[in-house]
């Protein structure tokens, strides 16, 4: 029973973490370039172990109840994800001498793990799919049923995480060439800005029920 508690909330942790989002891009972007990119992925399933624990022990209620928190978080991801995306396009259409030398400068480990920080608690999605979502299908298991779900959550994002991380880093050779590398940054781009404008019609939607 306990194997097949876990492996239903390993199930349900893939589901919700594998759609490319800013935490994935932003470990892509890392591992391609080799920098800090294990120490990002450690960030991002410790920050997801947290935010699952919160939500399956109840705290979906309480974000649930916040307009206040809810409207910081939304503005904030908003503004946070448009200023990430045009970053992205500015260094897919850097040209010539720039780009190339864009390719050889790292971001130091301040400000990865700043950076990590930004990405995952401005981002409202990531509250939504760990602790609204799983927090709701968790809370509806009792004593060591709730732990082994928890717990294949957990794994899911560890798992998910790390492979990304290792994965990209092996192909870096081929993901860092100029072509692939702008249609990279394109694609974060895109993906940024559409988490942004989701953000905004949730607001909206939000507001005028």
């Amino acid at each position: 029973m306990s194997i097949l508690l876990m492996a239903k909330g390993f199930s349900l942790g893939i589901s919700m973490i594998l759609p490319i989002g800013s935490q994935n891009a932003m470990i892509l972007n890392q591992s391609i370039k080799k920098n800090h990119h294990l120490t990002t992925a450690a960030m991002f399933a410790t920050f997801d172990i947290f935010l699952i624990g919160l939500g399956i022990m109840g705290g979906s209620l309480l974000l649930e109840s916040n307009d206040i928190m809810f409207n910081l978080l939304t503005w904030g991801g908003i503004l946070f994800l448009l200023t990430y995306g045009g970053l992205s396009l500015k260094s897919a259409f850097t040209s010539g001498a720039a780009e190339e030398g864009k390719f050889t400068v790292n971001k130091s480990l301040k400000m990865v793990v700043i950076t990590a920080l930004l990405v995952t608690f401005l981002n409202p999605h990531v509250y939504i799919d760990t602790v609204m979502i799983i927090g709701s299908v968790g809370g509806q298991y009792q004593g060591n049923n709730k732990i082994f779900f928890m717990l294949g959550v957990m794994s899911a994002s560890v798992v998910w995480f790390y492979t990304l991380a290792f994965g990209a880093a092996k192909l870096s050779n081929q993901l860092s060439k100029p072509r692939v590398k702008q249609a990279i940054d394109i694609i974060i781009t895109i993906i940024m800005w559409s988490i942004a404008w989701s953000l905004l019609q949730t607001w909206l939607l939000k507001v005028s029920s």
